[in-house]
């Protein structure tokens, strides 16, 4: 009992010191590169279709997302493969499809392709044109900030009908309490009626070498966009058209995203 008395005192005397508080951990920047592509079901310039090949263009840009348009889900034409599993699998990436109408066999429409794990996934209906529409929606958190991913291909027939697409994705997309990134095929130039609706709630990245995107061989139109939310920090940043003329009938547009 002494010995114990004698340790509390010699405790109390000497004091004891608290440890330290844990430093506080500094958030890691990260930059995801983002990726726009028609692929065209995987048919090049060339009239080979090899999703393959489709599969290492992509794999070159080093993507975190890739919105992808004219996707075959076991379609005749592309010889019944489910192209988003295969392109998933051969990418190592997780992947969600949103069909416009089944096709020769299957089923036609657009896919996103993503490094981070997608959290949710919805296929918003679009007014119909020449055929039907829809646009993909996914959810990913990136640094611990949550935010939507959305792959369109508008109308390439009539510039009434992409307005009212444009119309519906705004009042879809104006619901969301985080940031929204919409990119793909808008069959529209940045002159369109479309185009300036879209870009009183989006803008277009410049591209860094103002290049049209199609058509791949000796593009003549810029028609393919990346669209970040209007007042963002992102609106800065430029985007690239990648020199890619055979795989497909487009060329990929590529931009880096900070988080």
């Amino acid at each position: 009992m002494r010995f114990l008395s004698f340790l509390i005192g010699l405790l109390a005397a000497v004091g004891i010191q608290a440890a330290p508080p844990a430093a506080e951990s500094t958030p890691v920047a990260v930059s995801s590169r983002v990726v726009s592509y028609n692929i065209k079901h995987g048919q090049g310039m060339d009239g080979k279709l090899d999703l393959n090949r489709t599969a290492e263009t992509i794999r070159k840009l080093a993507p975190d997302l890739v919105a992808l348009q004219e996707i075959d889900i076991n379609c005749g034409r592309s010889g019944g493969v489910d192209q988003m599993a295969a392109l998933g699998k051969m990418l190592g990436m997780h992947h969600a499809f949103g069909k416009f109408m089944d096709y020769d066999g299957g089923e036609y429409g657009l896919g996103i392709l993503s490094k981070y794990p997608i959290l949710r996934s919805e296929a918003h209906r679009l007014p119909e044109g020449a055929e039907p529409r829809c646009a993909l929606e996914i959810e990913v958190e990136i640094a611990g900030r949550r935010t939507s991913f959305v792959c369109v291909h508008l109308d390439w027939t009539s510039e009434d009908i992409r307005l009212a697409q444009a119309k519906a994705l705004i009042e879809e997309l104006a619901k969301r309490p985080h940031p929204v990134v919409v990119l793909g095929d808008f069959n529209a130039t940045r002159d369109s009626a479309s185009h300036r609706l879209l870009s009183a709630h989006w803008t277009a990245l410049t591209k860094s070498d103002a290049a049209p995107t199609y058509p791949s061989e000796a593009p003549e139109q810029e028609i393919d966009f990346i669209l970040v939310p209007k007042g963002s920090p992102w609106e800065k940043l430029t985007s690239e058209v990648i020199d890619e003329r055979v795989t497909s009938d487009h060329r990929p547009v590529l931009a880096e995203l900070p988080f």
